[in-house]
C-alpha cells in the first residue's frame, strides 16, 4: 500500500480533525513510500522500533509516539536514538492519540470494553472520551476486580469496599483520573481507568464512588491491535502487534 494513501486512510477512519491533542496525529516519522508490513504496539520505546525492525516493518503504527505537547525540542540523547532507528533503517511512524482512545469501533476504550463483556450504554467526559455501561446483575467490587485481573494479566489497584455491589461501570483507558468527577456526576459506582494519583485515591474514599486502576500500558494495548488487523483485512498489509511489557 503506498504511504501517502495509508496516512489518508487512517486521518479519515480515526478522524483526526476532531481532536485537540497534546501530539500530532498521523504520520509523524517518514519512511519508505511502499507498505507491506506494519507492527503495531502501545509505544514507540527503542524496544518496540528494534523488535519492529527485526521482523522487518515498513511502517509502525502506536498510541503513544513522539513530539509532545512541552516536550524538549532538540533531537538528542533517547529521542536521538528512536528517531536515528527510525531513519536510518527507512520505517513510517504512524501515532494517533485521542482519536484511538475515542473511536467508536476500534478505539481502546471500547475494545477494552469488549474483552471485559461490558456493552456501552452512554458516554461522559471531553469529547465524551469517558465510557458507561449497566451490568445486567451487581457484582461485588472484589469480583469486578478479579475479573479485570484474569482479562488485563494485571493485578489492578482498587480503592473501595470489597463488598460494595457494583452495577454501574465507567471507565477510560490510560492516564484519565481526570474524568473521574464526570464519572461520578454521571452515576457511576466504580471508575477503571489506567492510572490514578495521590488526589483521586482522596475523592474515592470521600465519595464512596470506587476506583480500580488497571495499567496505562495494560489497558491501552488493544486499539493499535483492533486497527492492526482492519488494515490487514482491508488492505494486502501483514500485521503483527508486538507488546512491550510495561508494568505502569
Amino acid at each position: 500500500m503506498d504511504r501517502n494513501d495509508l496516512e489518508l486512510y487512517l486521518n479519515n477512519l480515526l478522524e483526526t480533525p476532531r481532536f485537540r491533542d497534546y501530539c500530532p496525529n498521523g504520520l509523524q516519522v517518514q519512511g519508505r513510500r511502499r507498505i507491506e508490513k506494519i507492527a503495531t504496539g502501545v509505544t514507540a520505546s527503542l524496544a518496540f522500533v528494534e523488535a519492529a525492525i527485526e521482523w522487518g516493518a515498513d511502517a509502525l503504527f502506536v498510541h503513544h509516539g513522539y513530539f509532545w505537547k512541552n516536550e524538549a525540542a532538540p533531537v538528542v540523547g533517547q529521542k536521538h536514538g528512536r528517531l536515528r532507528a527510525l531513519l536510518v533503517n527507512d520505517i513510517n511512524l504512524f501515532a494517533y492519540h485521542l482519536p484511538l482512545d475515542s473511536h467508536p469501533e476500534l478505539g481502546n476504550n471500547v475494545q477494552l470494553g469488549e474483552r471485559l463483556g461490558w456493552i456501552p450504554d452512554g458516554r461522559f467526559g471531553d469529547n465524551e472520551m469517558g465510557w458507561m455501561t449497566t451490568l445486567p446483575m451487581p457484582v461485588t467490587l472484589e469480583g469486578l476486580a478479579a475479573q479485570v485481573n484474569n482479562t488485563l494479566g494485571r493485578e489492578p489497584l482498587v480503592i473501595g469496599d470489597d463488598d460494595r455491589p457494583i452495577r454501574r461501570i465507567a471507565w477510560c483507558t490510560g492516564a484519565a483520573q481526570g474524568y473521574f468527577e464526570d464519572a461520578i456526576a454521571a452515576g457511576a459506582d466504580v471508575y477503571l481507568s489506567g492510572e490514578i494519583s495521590e488526589p483521586t485515591t482522596h475523592l474515592a474514599r470521600e465519595s464512596g464512588v470506587a476506583y480500580i486502576a488497571a495499567g496505562h500500558h495494560a489497558t491501552e494495548r488493544y486499539g493499535v491491535q483492533a486497527v492492526g488487523a482492519h488494515l490487514s483485512d482491508q488492505f494486502d498489509i501483514e500485521h503483527l502487534f508486538i507488546d512491550i511489557d510495561n508494568p505502569v
